[in-house]
């Protein structure tokens, strides 16, 4: 049986968020709250390369962006930005459109326009984000090389797709709803029925049961959540291998997962010096391959891309070090506090001395240098570098 074509693909994908629009979230008056740093332009651009961004002046694309919940997001964390969001499912974008007339998000547009069309935008962007969409695609590996095509060199682009392991049951529950649907598969208030009444009468030890009961029935108590996991007619979930496949296939640099702490291997095995040891001389492609190994539960991907060439910093060079100027970093609630949440949600306590440190670099004027600092604060050289790797300073190199 041949494969269905991207435009069936894209059209089944288009019919499922008319008639669901993703994500459902509510529509407010006013911004957004909190941040993800994955979506300001200053702390995602820090993270990639060690180091602020010249300028704030960034063109942005919303690949697949849905009801605009993300767009918002980047509108309102980077006002000098310039946004395009684009999907297939025009009440999507109908709804993106209000959530951020209705916000004051005023530096964002959207078109309707499949990712394989994006070469028929104007110009080349700064940044991407594709979150959720890729694996959606008949073909991801053009989807992501029309996106690569669009990326400015040294642009930077966030990339989310879905992981196979921790999605195993997920997998199982869409092709028992599919089987059960039969020719009403398409039908996607149907499969939501469907799905919905598989689950009431699964015995409650049920495995696919007790994974929805336990991670997922939260959120999937609205429909348009429900459909988008068990009845979305196109998905390909991903592999550490079939992952770095597709990521080769455009050309691209590989930065990093934006979620860290999960690829750390020491938070599973780090108790045991030989096996850290032994896993330090695998390639680094290897090295995760292993962590999604021990810990399954891993749903999804996220990571930078880079269109090259990147320049990143480590900031060893001492003199280099003084002469940076020093940001606080903009994802941070709870500030000015001692304790505060960091960019990832993370609680942190300051000391006395990180805190002015922190004080004296909060601004967008005249930031202080290293120096300056240390020379106010009494830190040295290793906890300015500290501050710049746990992210709660961007650094700016005067050069």
């Amino acid at each position: 049986m041949a494969a269905p074509s991207a435009e069936s693909v894209s059209a089944a994908v288009a019919q499922l968020y008319n008639t669901y629009p993703f994500p459902p979230e509510p529509l407010l008056d006013e911004p957004p709250p909190g941040y993800n740093w994955r979506w300001h332009w200053t702390a995602a651009y820090g993270f990639c390369t060690g180091r602020a961004p010249a300028t704030g002046a960034v063109r942005v694309l919303d690949a697949g962006c849905g009801t605009g919940v993300g767009t918002e997001y980047i509108a309102h964390l980077n006002p000098q930005a310039e946004i395009t969001g684009i999907d297939l499912s025009d009440r999507a974008l109908e709804t993106a459109r209000e959530r951020c007339r209705r916000s004051g998000a005023k530096n964002a547009q959207f078109q309707t326009l499949s990712i394989y069309e994006v070469g028929q935008l104007p110009g080349s962007f700064d940044w991407i984000n594709c979150v959720g969409v890729l694996h959606h695609m008949a073909d991801p590996q053009a989807g992501l090389q029309a996106l690569a095509e669009k990326l400015a060199p040294g642009g930077l682009i966030h990339i989310f797709v879905y992981a196979a392991l921790g999605r195993w049951e997920i997998s199982l529950m869409q092709q028992a709803i599919a089987l059960l649907q039969g020719d009403r598969r398409g039908d996607y208030t149907d499969g939501v029925q469907v799905g919905r009444e598989i689950f009431t009468h699964l015995p409650p030890d049920n495995r696919l049961r007790r994974r929805e009961e336990t991670r997922w029935s939260m959120e999937n108590q609205r429909d348009a959540n429900f459909a988008d996991m068990y009845v979305h007619p196109q998905e390909i979930d991903y592999t550490v291998e079939t992952l770095f496949e597709l990521i080769d296939s455009a050309g691209l640099e590989f930065l990093g997962f934006s979620n860290p702490r999960y690829w750390d291997l020491s938070r599973l095995v780090g108790t045991a010096p030989d096996l850290m040891a032994r896993a330090a001389t695998l390639p680094e492609r290897q090295r995760y391959r292993l962590v999604e190994l021990l810990d399954p539960e891993i749903t999804h991907y996220e990571f930078f891309l880079a269109k090259p060439p990147l320049a990143r910093v480590d900031w060893s060079d001492s003199d280099r070090l003084l002469a940076a100027q020093v940001q606080r970093h903009p994802c941070m609630q709870g500030w000015p506090s001692r304790s505060v949440f960091d960019y990832d949600y993370q609680m942190v306590d300051l000391s006395e001395a990180e805190f002015q440190a922190l004080t004296l670099a909060d601004g967008d004027g005249d930031l202080p240098t290293v120096a300056a600092v240390m020379a106010a604060t009494g830190l040295d050289e290793a906890a300015m570098r500290s501050l710049q790797q746990r992210q709660l300073v961007v650094l700016r190199d005067p050069g």
